[in-house]
């Protein structure tokens, strides 16, 4: 029977090929080091936890919550942006609680797009950037994912040459995957690029709180009058690692944030209330649990990079995120991504994600997740410095990738 629709759209998944060696891998009873997906280790703040035990039980806790996000979480939101960025929020019309920033970017999709609208994605990127639009309907059109001089003669080119005219850009500062960082000069001329063209910014801004240089990345609603055009996303998946708690926010222009508001009235009734309860005072509460997050991804950066490139594979530093973009060692160069972190799992015992998984423009690199401590992180790379060591040439049982089924 011929796919649905929207399954059409999608290609196949390309991390499945890895995830089916790593489940090879572990049923032979291999040690796998696992530092492909971006899922924290880290425990969630202690008072979080205890404002969660608290709440849970209450009266009308256990009833349908508020879809947009009760009225005490939205303002914690609030507040968080202006002790953060300087930028002034009303709860009531300009922000909207999310199921995790993932959710909150499908769903936008969703609201702002027609069949045919066309939206610039930067390429490598996190797939639901693309992938939301292209289930509702929308066209993709690639930029670059550096914030350069490059990416603005590529903007031009795609609003003279894109039939129908770009809707929206998608950016994503600190980058997941490659953990650039846009300066805030950047952004005020990404705004004023999107008034002159009138389009829409969605940045995604996951990964606002973990950075390890210089100044804190700044939000895109920091340029005057950006929230004319812009809707920001967070999550409080890194920050307070509450990944599987599913709580995010959308903030911004107050169209996009109404056209979200009435989507998810229509598809959810929002997150559970003590969760939101918990966010609240995760968003109000002590600090100091950023802090020491920012620390523990700053020592196993350290030792990811000192380790593996004693390994003999060099691995430039990120600035931000809790990603390191790693290119391909040069003799593995010719094979691909994706061949390479299949052999990585088999060989070494060590995941990572494939860069043509986030684009085409990902090949040629993997992105490594730092989510093991230090002591996994440097057992890792021993166990690749005899991957690489061995050498392709000496791995006699691989099956090229186009003969793998």
């Amino acid at each position: 029977m011929e796919e649905f629709y929207r399954i059409r759209r999608l290609p196949p998944y390309v991390f499945e090929q890895v995830n089916r060696a790593k489940a090879a891998a572990r049923n032979a009873g291999a040690d796998i080091i696992d530092l492909g997906m971006g899922n924290p280790d880290l425990p969630t703040p202690p008072h979080v936890i205890e404002k969660l035990k608290e709440t849970l039980g209450k009266p009308r806790t256990d009833r349908y919550s508020a879809s947009k996000g009760i009225p005490g979480l939205r303002r914690a939101q609030a507040a968080y942006y202006e002790r953060r960025f300087g930028v002034k929020l009303n709860p009531e019309t300009q922000i909207v609680a999310t199921l995790g920033s993932k959710e909150g970017f499908a769903n936008v999709a969703q609201a702002i797009t027609a069949p045919g609208d066309v939206v610039l994605v930067p390429n490598p990127s996190y797939p639901i950037h693309a992938f939301g639009f292209l289930m509702a309907g929308g066209v993709i059109r690639s930029v670059p994912a550096e914030p350069t001089p490059e990416l603005f003669a590529a903007l031009e080119r795609a609003i003279v040459h894109s039939i129908p005219k770009p809707i929206a850009l998608i950016t994503c500062y600190p980058s997941n995957p490659t953990s650039y960082v846009a300066p805030l000069e950047f952004y005020k001329d990404l705004v004023a690029f999107a008034k002159k063209h009138e389009i829409f910014i969605l940045s995604d801004l996951a990964y606002a709180e973990l950075y390890y240089e210089g100044e804190p990345p700044p939000s895109v609603l920091q340029v005057p009058g950006a929230i004319d055009v812009a809707v920001e996303f967070t999550s409080m998946s890194k920050t307070f690692s509450m990944a599987g708690w599913r709580m995010g926010f959308a903030v911004g222009n107050e169209r996009i944030i109404a056209a979200l508001t009435r989507v998810k009235s229509y598809l959810d009734y929002g997150a559970f209330t003590p969760i939101q309860v918990a966010a609240t005072a995760a968003l109000n509460g002590p600090q100091d649990c950023i802090q020491e997050m920012r620390d523990t991804y700053h020592k196993r950066r350290d030792a990811m990079v000192e380790s593996f490139g004693r390994a003999g594979w060099d691995i430039p530093p990120p600035a931000a995120s809790m990603f390191a973009w790693a290119p391909l060692p040069e003799k593995f160069r010719h094979i691909g991504s994706m061949e390479f972190a299949t052999l990585m799992v088999e060989k070494s015992g060590v995941v990572v994600s494939p860069g043509v998984g986030f684009g085409e423009h990902g090949e040629g690199f993997v992105r490594i997740a730092m989510v093991e401590n230090e002591q996994r992180i440097r057992q890792a790379a021993r166990n690749i410095r005899r991957f690489l060591d061995t050498g392709l040439e000496t791995l006699h049982n691989v099956v090229p990738l186009a003969n793998r089924r």
